[in-house]
């Protein structure tokens, strides 16, 4: 057997050209004294043709072919007959016209139709994901994702960056999410961890003298997955030594640029825009928001200071906020029945309640209006910038940042159920994000980052008197709304490391325990550093307008992390847990 060509490749130039095609059968028309197949592998489909005139045994097994039937097809390419051009298929000039053929392998009927945008339910096409991915959209994508892959690669060498491999099995130290762990047969009731990340390895890099480092890692994480996170990913991981923020910001930009260009012949403008964590949150609500379109954040909080209305009065009175958020021209769709519904969404994200102003033509209506004054009304409306056809939706409560993130979430909800216009790509940079966040549950103060991550200098004078005011040389890189790339510039002075540990709780006896081996090389001469690691399976799947990372990725787990085509996580043999020294001792729920 020796192909000659793919399907999808032949056109008009090939014809009267011999070639052999080899693939799939997607269709078999039977009228006959002729017989079409259509022949499809991951370029496309070519059509291959039989008649009368073909060889008896060569129809006959042509006949016998079924859909998802693996074939050899040697002939010649002609034209179609005249009036038999398809125009919306690539291959829709021309046909095969078959004198040999070959059924290299016969298959069963397949559980679901072998097609683009299969309405079969995701649970089938999951167990039978060596089909499913037989499909030309999902072969698309993974043909996509290889091609950013190679940009990738090619970006970062042209730069100088090194690919060094970092071991998949290492010692645990606490990051954002549960390790999953691996047992130690030599080492009793030991334990290593898949990585969450290559962080300490590529800082290790830095020291270890490489420079710049940009391996694509596979990274772990056993945490409650969502459309956009799977349990085990790819990150672009990169960290590169003697510089500051803006090195790192310029490469990252670059390397985004390219991507665009070489995947999607799009052109981006740099330098990217920019927000502090502090004007995102201040303005949509969220550390990571879809800029693609309006409806920000808006303080009412001056406009209603004189009000009696007891939800806004104690909320100011208890040094708290009232907001709102402006859906334009949505009035007919944002009906008294749909903001019931928006209210019970606003309680689950925390809120107490959800006050509304829907400007109709025969005039104003609102949940609250009977409180206020005329005056207030009027205030809170010109504030909003609203006009006839708008709803204005409004939260009060003492604590402002429970407030912003409730409209943040609360102004996502509302643009998918209008249907809001989404204009541009939406990539941003959000920088100077808080080092520490205030744990609730434990009332400590806990690294928002990662504790390697360098406060700004003017902040240092903070960290033991004022922590929330302590900000982080910390940037995240946003596209449409996801957090696609986080990064920092970290600690390399050994005292200021202490401090922050410290700071976060840890003795240096813990402190040695966990980071001992990071914190004895900084002792040897460490560099200036700073990196970020970018998703793979988010970039590819913001850059396809996906819904899901499955849609992206080849051999995807679902919710409950398991993954439905080989039915792991499975039970094993008991004599492997003895040689692990593991007993199971199974909990009701």
């Amino acid at each position: 057997m020796k192909r000659t060509n793919y399907c999808a490749d032949l056109s008009a130039k090939d014809i009267g050209s011999r070639v052999t095609v080899c693939g799939w059968v997607q269709k078999q028309r039977d009228l006959g004294t002729l017989i079409f197949i259509d022949l499809r592998d991951r370029t496309g489909i070519v059509q291959l043709a039989f008649d009368n005139d073909t060889a008896r045994d060569v129809f006959d097994t042509a006949f016998s072919a079924r859909s998802e039937f693996v074939l050899e097809a040697s002939g010649t390419v002609r034209a179609r007959a005249e009036g038999a051009v398809n125009p919306n298929m690539k291959t829709g000039e021309v046909e095969v016209y078959v004198d040999a053929l070959k059924v290299l392998s016969k298959a069963l009927t397949p559980p679901f139709e072998i097609k683009a945008d299969s309405d079969t339910k995701e649970e089938v096409r999951l167990k039978y994901r060596y089909l499913d991915l037989r499909r030309p959209d999902l072969q698309q994508n993974i043909l996509f994702r290889h091609k950013v892959t190679k940009v990738t690669r090619d970006y970062f060498d042209e730069n100088g960056f090194i690919e060094i491999e970092t071991p998949m099995m290492i010692k645990s130290t606490p990051e954002g999410a549960r390790d999953y762990l691996i047992p130690s047969r030599v080492h009793p009731g030991s334990f290593y961890a898949l990585p969450q990340s290559p962080q300490l390895y590529k800082q290790l890099s830095m020291v270890a003298g490489f420079d710049r480092y940009m391996p694509i890692a596979r990274c772990f994480r056993d945490e409650d997955l969502r459309a956009d996170r799977q349990p085990e990913f790819t990150q672009i991981d990169l960290e590169m030594s003697f510089v500051e923020m803006e090195d790192v910001l310029a490469i990252g930009e670059g390397f985004m640029k390219r991507i665009y260009k070489e995947c999607l012949g799009i052109d981006i403008e740099t330098p990217l825009p920019r927000l502090t964590y502090t004007e995102a949150m201040e303005r949509y609500g969220s550390d990571k928001p879809d800029v693609r379109y309006g409806m920000e954040i808006v303080d009412l909080s001056d406009a209603v200071k004189s009000s009696e209305f007891v939800v806004f009065k104690s909320a100011l009175e208890n040094g708290g906020t009232v907001r709102a958020i402006k859906a334009e021209n949505c009035v007919k769709t944002l009906t008294r029945k749909e903001i019931d519904k928006l209210t019970e969404y606003a309680k689950g994200c925390g809120a107490k309640g959800l006050a509304w102003i829907r400007m109709t033509e025969e005039g104003i209506a609102s949940s609250f209006a009977k409180f206020m004054t005329e005056e207030e009304m009027a205030a809170i409306i010109a504030k909003c910038d609203a006009k006839t056809g708008d709803v204005i939706l409004v939260i009060a409560d003492t604590n402002k940042n429970k407030v912003l993130s409730q409209l943040g979430q609360l102004r996502i909800e509302t643009a998918n159920k209008i249907g809001v216009e989404k204009k541009g790509i939406g990539l941003l940079w959000i920088t100077e994000f808080p080092f520490f966040e205030y744990n609730e549950e434990t009332g400590n103060w806990d690294a928002m980052h990662h504790p390697f991550t360098s406060p700004l200098d003017e902040c240092l004078e903070y960290l033991e008197t004022d922590k929330a005011k302590v900000r982080a040389k910390a940037y995240d890189l946003v596209l449409g709304g996801i957090e696609l790339s986080s990064g920092s510039i970290r600690i390399t002075d050994p005292e200021l490391q202490k401090r922050m540990f410290s700071l976060l709780g840890l003795s240096d006896e813990e402190a040695h325990l966990k980071f001992g081996f990071l914190t004895d090389a900084f002792q040897y001469g460490a560099p200036p550093h700073g990196g970020m690691g970018i998703g793979l399976d988010r970039l590819c799947m913001q850059l396809l307008g996906a819904e899901s990372l499955r849609d992206v990725v080849a051999f995807p787990k679902v919710q409950n992390a398991s993954e439905l085509m080989t039915q792991c996580p499975a039970e094993v043999p008991a004599e492997a847990l003895r040689d692990l020294h593991i007993s199971i001792n199974k909990t009701e729920e």
